[in-house]
């Protein structure tokens, strides 16, 4: 059932992935401005000739994100139309839709009239949010294949412990963004002292980095606290149970790849992208938890 609709999904949620790279790889080699300050149109041109590098990565990032839009709008679609029977169905086509045009519009908005370090970090949290939405619209579509969606027996704290923790994971992920865009990634030298410091402060750049450092630390004690919870109380709810341990390790190699930006001093590209990568496939995992923990006869 849903074959075609299934495989779709799967290729949608790669194109988003490669969209989200796209996106980090533009921020870290600093091509926002490879194609001036015109949008859509590159240097005034529609194809630009003689391009520089960051040209090619940023005018590459437009496309790619352009095609990937038209395939998210007709997943959407699709998916609306065949799911339309599963409640969560219609909710995660409407996110879908409205996350990627949202997602345009800060990115076109950036080029255009620029924007705040501020709010071009929001530009990375919501491409987090959009492949959470089309990795869950793809899960829908593979659970309307089976007898019956996955559904979860919790107690009302675990529920609202879990939810802190996603809300928490989203701010993480800003925080990282706004590292960045404030080219802060190397504010702080050495780990897990910051400047040969314990605690080198708040302020300016070696702040937010430090900020970012003590936050994602205390992510990785959550998460740690909500796998130990949901494997020691709710292990017969197998589902929740490996999703808790998957993103434990989600974070783990966060934590990893952070350090390893630190120590290679930023200069590994591929290290960084699969900082960028990790976050936000964690985060969508996170979120097909949160799927499963809204449905009905959830508590007890």
């Amino acid at each position: 059932m849903h074959k075609k609709l299934k495989f779709f999904g799967v290729l949608t949620s790669i194109g988003v992935l490669i969209v989200l790279l796209q996106g980090a790889l533009v921020t870290k080699t600093g091509s926002g401005e490879g194609c001036g300050a015109t949008w859509p149109l590159c240097f005034g041109e529609v194809i630009p000739t003689n391009p520089a590098i960051a040209t090619i990565i940023e005018y590459s990032h437009r496309i790619v994100s352009g095609l990937v839009g038209i395939l998210i709008i007709i997943l959407a679609l699709w998916s609306w139309k065949q799911l339309k029977h599963v409640k969560e169905a219609k909710a995660m086509a409407i996110a879908a839709v409205i996350l990627i045009i949202f997602q345009g519009l800060l990115g076109a908005g950036a080029v255009v009239f620029g924007q705040s370090k501020a709010i071009l970090a929001l530009h990375f949290g919501i491409s987090a949010m959009s492949l959470a939405a089309v990795v869950l619209l793809t899960i829908l579509a593979f659970e309307d294949s089976k007898a019956s969606h996955v559904v979860a027996t919790v107690s009302k704290r675990y529920k609202y412990y879990f939810f802190f923790v996603i809300t928490y994971c989203y701010a993480v992920i800003y925080t990282g963004a706004y590292v960045k865009h404030t080219k802060a990634t190397l504010a702080c030298s050495g780990f897990p002292l910051c400047n040969g410091q314990v605690f080198p402060g708040f302020e300016g750049p070696i702040g937010v980095h430090y900020f970012h450092r003590v936050a994602g630390t205390l992510l990785l004690v959550f998460l740690l606290i909500l796998m130990i919870w949901t494997i020691r109380h709710f292990k017969s709810e197998r589902v929740l149970m490996w999703a808790s341990i998957i993103s434990f390790l989600f974070v783990c190699a966060q934590l990893i790849s952070g350090v390893s930006v630190v120590f290679t001093k930023n200069e590994v590209i591929s290290v960084g992208l699969l900082h960028a990568l990790i976050i936000s496939v964690l985060f969508s995992t996170l979120s097909y938890m949160a799927m499963i923990l809204l449905r009905k006869s959830n508590l007890k």
